[in-house]
This record gives structure tokens, C-alpha cells and sequence, in this order.
């Protein structure tokens, strides 16, 4: 295990392990769930995430997607919305309404960008609607925007 390259960089940072819990500089802790039926997707945020120093989770639908949600209590969700057995818009519906997952931000990342898929996600309670294809640094500056201010808008 020893010099096996873990996503963890606690021994680059040691002071990060003595400083409390919460929105400190460090994203080392921070856990993200990304569900969505194509690996290869998945497999992309997931390396340029874990890059980063998340923690990821993944999921290759809906229901995993809860599955994985319930295990892991993410901090951040990444759903894609066609996937098969239960599709994002069901997903985010059912994480919305359970109290311990209420106030988890959700990015919607999909080719689904109509004006009505768009403002069904945003009023289902996505914080971040962003169309594929996408750039995976893009998307890594804007997980670390949600979660740093709750928000992904630029003001």
C-alpha cells in the first residue's frame, strides 16, 4: 500500500489534519457522488476529480445513484438525467424530498438543454444545469464554487 497513489494528499498538507471540520481550504474531505450510465464519462470526472483531492463515489444510475447517496452522504451530487431504472429527474426528486439529502447541491450534467428540461431541473432543485459535451477542468472549478459558497454563480 505504502507509496500507492491514494487521491489522499493529507501528508503534503500536514496541518490539514489538525484543523477543524467544515468550509476549510482543503477539499480533501469533500465526498461526490457522480451518477450517470456512461463509464467513460464517469471515469473522466472521477480521475479529474479525485486530481483534485476529492473523494468520489460513483454510480451507473438511478437507483445506484441512491444506493451510493445512502452509503456515502455525499456533499455534492453530479446526475446525468437519461439513464435507465430510474432517470435523474426522479433521482433528484427523491433527494430533494429526504431531509438528509435536502440541502445537497446537485449538478445536472446531460444532452438533455431544452428550456423545459433545463427548468425542470432548476426547479426540482439543481443547482447547476451544465450541458454535455463539457470540459472536465470547467466542471472541477464549478464543484469547488458550489461547494465553497453554495452557489455557482460568479458574483
Amino acid at each position: 500500500m505504502d507509496g500507492e497513489p491514494t487521491g489522499n494528499t493529507d501528508s503534503a498538507h500536514p496541518s490539514a489534519k489538525h484543523e477543524p471540520a467544515g468550509r476549510d481550504r482543503s477539499d480533501m474531505s469533500k465526498k461526490v457522488l457522480v451518477v450517470d450510465d456512461q463509464p467513460h464519462i464517469v471515469r473522466l470526472i472521477q480521475v479529474n476529480l479525485e486530481k483534485e483531492g476529492f473523494q468520489v463515489a460513483t454510480a451507473g444510475d438511478g437507483v445506484e445513484g441512491l444506493q451510493q447517496a445512502q452509503a456515502t452522504h455525499p456533499d455534492l451530487v453530479i446526475l446525468d438525467v437519461i439513464m435507465p431504472r430510474k432517470d435523474g429527474f426522479q433521482l433528484l426528486r427523491e433527494l430533494k424530498a429526504d431531509e438528509r439529502f435536502a440541502d445537497t447541491p446537485v449538478i445536472m450534467l446531460t444532452v438533455k438543454t431544452h428550456n423545459a428540461d433545463i427548468v425542470e431541473g432548476l426547479k426540482e432543485g439543481a443547482e447547476l444545469y451544465l450541458p454535455k459535451p463539457f470540459h472536465p477542468k470547467e466542471l472541477v472549478s464549478l464543484v469547488k464554487r458550489v461547494l465553497e459558497t453554495g452557489s455557482a454563480e460568479l458574483d
